[in-house]
């Protein structure tokens, strides 16, 4: 069935007065009046939806698009499902003392400041990549590495951002990401059928992820020290700082394993909020009230607290995503593949690199950094106008992959990794109230990986390095194949 394009009054330039009243809505919150509200920027969301649809010609399809490619998409729903049942393990992990215990280890094996800073943003490679999913590693390594680094000397946006930049290195190089699956479907062969092999691009990505994660780490060691240590654990006596709270890494593990084992996040969590109940009650570290009970009209506990915190960014992600299916349902980005393709850009082998490069980026801002989303909606323009040049399919995917990954991610006032830190952060910062507010802003400058794998990867188009041709029977080649060569004057 032929999918009937959204127009709107004055022209298909209206069609983006959602997604710049938005954007107005966000530099008024954050750098004008300082607010860091979730429910603030849902509203603001909403309502620059609204004042959208007087521009449409067909208001009822307007808002047809809003909830039919929007609100009511799989990856919108299966991202609000996520955030609120991830939420009830992440303050099972707070009110477990969990951070505390690991703090106390930390502290034994010398790890503070920016050493600390450098330790997480490695263990968070590691769970990233084992699992395969960033935005489940956020929500296992915060309530762990955050409140412990803080009381260890690290600094706080620095720290935040190392969690965030390890789990977007594991979603980068893990076989089994959402991502990976993605990129490598898109980009057929020419010259067999077929598309990229898995392993053959996991292979041929990792020396961009590698160099990238180097210098991000030695950035995250220079920058990762507080200019004044917080030193709760002499301040806040009430914390139980104590090495018996290690066992609530149990649970962690038993999310790690079932992830690792399922490649299901929806089994995963649950798995480790009923091992963490249990072990917590075995253990004596919180009683059944701890976990949910309701006194005097009021309801309370980890589970409630933890859903709860959840709603207003639920609400955030739903309002977002109703404005990007304005922008799916208007065809905006066909328009902007379009222009891609017939670009003048497209007459060089570096040239069309960038073209696909500029195009990621451009299709991850406009779906909020959802980077699978917008690796499937860019991929199959990238796997065109590749094919032009006789770009490998590996080649292709590396570039999807890749620049997905980078500056786009991390737009504070659009990406949904940037708006998932801020709620987890504002949830943990009931339960430790020497947790700072971190300005998104700031989160993302010091997304050192992201940022170091944007320098990267545009070393790698501007010289070449790690390009490959489709040769025959799909092998990689230095060369463009005889029967494609074209002007090679831009590479």
């Amino acid at each position: 069935m032929e999918r009937v394009e959204l127009t709107f009054r004055g022209g298909k330039i209206f069609a983006l007065v959602p997604i710049v009243l938005f954007l107005i809505f966000c530099t008024l919150f954050f750098t004008v009046f300082k607010i860091f509200d979730m429910q603030a920027l849902a509203m603001g969301a909403l309502i620059s939806i609204i004042i959208g649809g007087i521009f449409a010609k067909d208001y009822k399809q307007y808002w047809e698009a809003v909830i039919k490619h929007g609100i009511g998409s799989q990856m919108a729903v299966t991202i609000a499902t996520i955030l609120l049942i991830i939420g009830m393990f992440a303050k099972l992990m707070a009110a477990s003392g969990v951070a505390e215990g690991f703090a106390w280890l930390a502290n034994m094996l010398g790890l503070h400041g920016g050493m600390f800073t450098l330790f997480t943003f490695c263990a968070v490679c590691l769970i990233s990549a084992s699992t395969g999913t960033s935005i489940g590693s956020l929500f296992t390594a915060f309530p762990v590495f955050f409140p412990a680094g803080i009381m260890l000397g690290a600094d706080p946006v620095v720290l935040a951002s190392a969690i965030l930049s390890g789990a977007i290195f594991g979603d980068n190089i893990a076989p089994i990401s959402d991502t990976t699956v993605a990129s490598a479907s898109t980009q057929l062969y020419t010259r067999k059928q077929g598309s990229a092999e898995i392993a053959g691009l996991v292979t041929s990505r990792f020396k961009y992820a590698l160099f990238a994660a180097i210098m991000a780490g030695v950035l995250f060691w220079i920058f990762g020290s507080a200019d004044h240590a917080v030193s709760p654990m002499a301040s806040l006596p009430e914390l139980k700082y104590s090495p018996n709270n290690l066992i609530m890494l149990i649970p962690v593990a038993a999310l790690l394993i079932v992830a690792l084992k399922t490649r299901d996040i929806f089994k995963a969590i649950p798995v480790g909020i009923i091992v963490g109940t249990i072990t917590g009650m075995v253990t004596g570290i919180f009683t059944w009230h701890d976990v949910f009970s309701i006194k005097g009209g009021e309801v309370s506990g980890f589970l409630f607290a933890g859903f709860n915190s959840m709603v207003s960014t639920v609400l955030f992600v739903l309002s977002l995503f109703g404005i990007m299916g304005i922008l799916k349902a208007s065809l905006m980005m066909d328009r902007i593949a379009a222009f891609i393709c017939n670009s003048r850009f497209t007459d060089s082998v570096r040239g069309t690199e960038f073209s696909i490069a500029t195009g990621t980026i451009l299709a991850t801002a406009l779906v909020g950094g959802v980077t699978s989303a917008s690796i499937l909606t860019f991929g199959p323009v990238a796997d065109e106008i590749g094919k032009k040049k006789n770009l490998h399919p590996f080649r292709r995917a590396v570039l999807v992959d890749c620049f997905s990954m980078t500056i786009a991610a991390i737009i504070p006032f659009l990406s949904a990794f940037i708006f998932i830190v801020s709620s987890i952060i504002n949830a943990l910062r009931a339960d430790y109230n020497f947790i700072p507010e971190i300005n998104p802003i700031s989160l993302t400058l010091t997304s050192f990986y992201p940022l170091c794998l944007f320098v990267v990867m545009t070393f790698s188009v501007v010289v070449g390095w790690g390009r490959k041709f489709e040769g025959p029977d799909g092998t990689q080649v230095d060369e463009m194949a005889a029967d494609f060569k074209t002007d090679l004057s831009g590479r």
